[in-house]
């Protein structure tokens, strides 16, 4: 049903060599009028500092809005920038903050946050980005307060997503703040892709090879990993590498930056979640295999590292081909 409210603007920055998905997500999601899910939609503009703009993969984006019409956006969003090591376009960085003063609702998907951090209104808020980028950006604005395990956080209207799939997740939250469960849920259905997704971006991170170069430790990391399914302690590991407990945790910290029980838990739960995705055993069997006893305690330790359940970590990533071993 129609209303007499105007359409909800909203501005996406475009800058120079800019990936494709991350500045197609915003387009798709508010630029293609759904009158019979909400009506007025969005009006979308693409404002660049040009005309026209070279993204990535050899495409152009042209510009239907400027600095000025981001300025007066209700929404803005900043996709990823082509590099996070570049400063971003000051004539960006100066229309984002003002259109912030002005009382618009800011969003950066994935390194866009790197747009908003240097426009100073991340200062004082939680904000994320790709788990990738979130060293870099905790270095460069330590003001920010960064989350790298969420898929996307909001801190007084200020949105911030992880990277690529999450800017979807983040893009329909804001649809369900303006329009409801009900037209982001059917929103969602055409795009064949869940309203909410479970978990953050822990169970995306790709765990470091930690020490394994290390030739002090990596012979007593090896030995370690070859016997997960085992009970093994401190002293285990103190006595393997003929040390004192108190110098193999001073040499863990100098090399792995975690004590030696953390690592431990660390490298159970990676051998589980590698069960998980390459296997149909059983939870109790994964839970034993990996030295963590009981699916219940794979569950707890699982859910607080990986930020999603061991079940619901195999339905996102078990392969098709996944059997026990064996067959």
């Amino acid at each position: 049903m129609r209303t007499d409210f105007a359409a909800h603007r909203v501005a996406v920055a475009v800058t120079e060599g800019a990936p494709i998905f991350e500045l197609a997500v915003p387009c798709e999601i508010f630029g293609i009028d759904r009158p019979d899910l909400a009506d007025p939609w969005y009006e979308l503009r693409i404002c660049g500092t040009e005309p026209s703009t070279r993204v990535a993969g050899g495409f152009t984006a042209h510009a239907t809005g400027d600095m000025a019409d981001l300025v007066r956006a209700d929404t803005v969003v900043v996709p990823s920038c082509a590099s996070v090591h570049e400063s971003p376009p000051t004539a960006l960085v100066a229309a984002v903050r003002e259109a912030h003063a002005a009382g618009a609702r800011i969003v950066g998907i994935c390194s866009g946050a790197f747009v908003l951090a240097a426009a100073g209104i991340l200062d004082g808020r939680h904000a994320t980005t790709h788990w990738m980028h979130a060293q870099e950006l905790t270095h460069r604005y330590p003001k920010v307060h960064i989350d790298p395990k969420v898929l996307y956080v909001e801190d007084g209207g200020v949105y911030t997503s992880a990277g690529t799939a999450a800017g979807i997740d983040l893009c329909l939250e804001l649809v369900r703040a303006d329009h409801g469960a009900g037209v982001v849920n059917a929103l969602a259905r055409r795009l064949v892709t869940p309203p909410h997704r479970e978990g953050g971006q822990a169970q995306y991170l790709e765990l470091p090879a930690v020490a394994r170069d290390d030739t002090r430790l990596a012979p007593l990391l090896e030995w370690a990993r070859s016997r997960l399914d085992q009970p093994l302690t401190l002293d285990d590991l103190a006595r393997r590498a003929s040390l004192s407990r108190r110098t193999l945790a001073r040499r863990f910290e100098e090399t792995v930056e975690m004590s030696p029980l953390r690592w431990l838990l660390h490298e159970r739960i990676h051998h589980a979640q590698r069960l998980l995705e390459t296997t149909a055993l059983p939870i109790e069997h994964v839970a034993a295999n990996s030295g963590l006893g009981t699916a219940s305690n794979l569950r707890r330790h699982f859910i607080r590292q990986v930020g999603v359940s061991p079940q619901s970590y195999r339905r996102a990533f078990q392969g098709r081909q996944a059997r026990r071993p064996g067959h």
